[in-house]
């Protein structure tokens, strides 16, 4: 018998309720080192895996907002430190073209945003809340709330950083995430090799789920689906623009769609502001006084 032998494509699947489901349509999309043969597939997920992850971010979410801050910020760090542990497989995925130039400086890029986001997590209130004043013999109080279900689209570039970002400013604040990744060869493969991370960074089953897909097949049902409720996008055609936009106007969720963003800048993509749109102002008269 001769010594060559034929290797084993890895497949990897879905991230939903903390578990590795296939896609249910028994798809996957086919990506490679050198994206030219299939060394690896990815699940396609359809838009019945959608409502799973939907309903399993739901499930989760309370449980996640009623977490102490200092908590969540330990998971945050925890998920920073096993994303460096796999850095040899991020960086296996991103240096193939069309990805990133330059794989190690992302791969820092994304653990250290983990990591801000997670300094912001028992913080971020005090930036966005106030004191307000008041005339007569009251407290004010404005304070920020978990808005609840978030749906992550991310660009494909750059696709470790800008997914890592988009899960990072909502989780932060109590919110429950689904996931959607980028659709080219290196973001495919970044989103699925961070649900391993997720699956060892003790986050509850069902608070991150990811995606990998064709943003045609499930942005219509991200805009349409009243579970969900807000939407961080990035990277977004016109048609996928609009259409999350027409599906806030018909059930009032928070669309925001990031245009021109520098990822790698913490101030533009990492500050408390990144954290505003998946929040909800809740505003408290107490008395003051005898």
């Amino acid at each position: 018998m001769g010594s060559e032998r034929l290797a084993v494509s890895k497949t990897y699947k879905l991230f939903i309720g903390g578990k590795f489901p296939r896609s249910e349509s028994g798809r996957t999309i086919p990506v490679g080192p050198d994206h030219t043969g299939a060394a690896a597939h990815v699940g396609w997920a359809s838009r019945k895996d959608l409502r799973d992850a939907v309903a399993a971010a739901r499930k989760a979410q309370e449980g996640w907002a009623n977490a102490t801050a200092y908590n969540r910020g330990q998971v945050l760090y925890r998920m920073a430190e096993m994303l460096e542990g796999k850095r040899a497989e991020f960086a296996a995925a991103l240096a193939s073209p069309p990805g990133s130039p330059n794989a190690d400086a992302e791969i820092t890029a994304a653990v250290d945003r983990l990591v801000r986001f997670g300094g912001w997590a028992d913080k971020y209130a005090q930036v966005l809340g106030c004191n307000n004043p008041v005339a007569g013999p009251y407290y004010n109080f404005t304070t920020p709330e978990p808005t609840g279900v978030v749906a992550a689209v991310a660009p494909d570039e750059p696709p470790l950083l800008a997914l890592v970002t988009l899960i990072a400013a909502p989780l932060c604040a109590g919110n429950a995430v689904v996931a959607v990744s980028g659709e080219s060869p290196a973001a495919l493969l970044s989103a699925a090799i961070f649900g391993e991370v997720l699956a060892t960074s003790d986050v509850p089953a069902g608070v991150v789920n990811i995606l990998t897909g064709r943003r045609d097949e499930l942005i219509p049902f991200i805009a349409g689906h009243r579970d969900i409720d807000a939407v961080a996008a990035a990277g977004m055609s016109d048609d996928h623009a609009r259409a999350l936009r027409e599906g806030a106007a018909e059930n009032v969720k928070r669309v925001t769609v990031r245009d021109g963003v520098d990822w790698w800048n913490d101030d533009d993509s990492a500050s408390p502001w990144s954290i505003e749109p998946f929040v909800e102002f809740k505003t408290v008269w107490h008395p003051s006084g005898a």
